[in-house]
């Protein structure tokens, strides 16, 4: 980045924790209402709330920084050709949400060229607020984070979740949970893709892994991680990117002992 993209960054740090903390605000006070629910696909929803927090989300970003893109979960991108793009998930955890089950946050990242530089992740019922800039470090409310030290993958705590597509595609994930419930402690699924991956920023779970997923959902989850010490890859081992649709998440100790457990399982051997 140039000087003056370096200082935009610097500039905005303080400008996406606000708009989580706002937008996380909003959904925290209407947790407990009667929600319209809209379907997607058969187990894909979206409430009135995903919409209500992606449009302050959107327009504050527009009012600040006209003219930089942005990717959102529930609305049309803006491809303005910006070197800087917004990418936002303004409530990961729908099902959560719609049933009243207190698990789900704000996921906000700003990207520069192609590269994730800030991250925050937002946690509106513990308020917990994760944060991370490009080489400075990952924070919880201030505090810097880092990875488990846990090595034995026996005793890890590890999160995954399952595609929207599980009745229709053979390629759903729980051949891997299978093998790698049978591998470590536990393994959770919350329902929250970004909130699993700043957990194991913060040393709360060892790794994560999920098919399927989308830019909003890792995006800040990404940065969060690499900035607490950890390790991102694919499910092979290969580079990850936002196009990359499966995920595997560590404290890098234990990374390549999940990825050998993932490549000796059969994806499609259920029927």
């Amino acid at each position: 980045m140039d000087e003056k993209e370096l200082q935009l960054v610097k500039d905005a740090r303080l400008f996406i924790e606000a708009l989580a903390l706002d937008a996380g605000a909003l959904l925290r006070e209407r947790l407990h209402e009667c929600h319209r629910v809209e379907y997607k696909g058969e187990i894909n929803l979206v409430t009135e709330a995903d919409h209500l927090a992606e449009a302050l989300i959107v327009e504050r970003i527009g009012r600040f920084y006209p003219g930089h893109d942005i990717l959102a979960e529930e609305s049309a991108a803006t491809a303005n050709g910006s070197a800087f793009r917004w990418i936002i998930d303004p409530l990961d955890g729908t099902t959560n949400y719609a049933h009243g089950f207190p698990v789900f946050c704000v996921s906000i990242a700003l990207e520069v060229a192609g590269v994730i530089q800030l991250g925050a992740v937002y946690n509106p019922m513990l308020k917990e607020l994760f944060t991370a800039e490009r080489g400075q470090g990952a924070f919880l409310n201030g505090t810097r984070l880092g990875v488990s030290r846990t090595r034995d993958l026996n005793k890890a705590l590890l999160a995954t979740g399952f595609p929207y597509d599980l009745r229709q595609d053979r390629n759903n994930n729980i051949n891997y949970f299978r093998a790698l419930a049978k591998s470590t402690q536990a393994v959770r699924r919350a329902g929250s893709a970004a909130l699993d991956l700043a957990y194991v920023a913060a040393g709360r779970f060892d790794g994560f892994w999920e098919l399927k997923l989308m830019p909003w959902d890792t995006a800040a989850g990404w940065l969060l991680v690499e900035e607490a010490g950890g390790r991102i890859t694919d499910l092979g081992g290969g580079s990850y990117d936002l196009r990359a649709p499966h995920i595997l998440a560590s404290n890098g100790i234990i990374h390549d002992r999940m990825l050998g457990i993932l490549a000796a399982t059969d994806p499609l051997e259920n029927p």
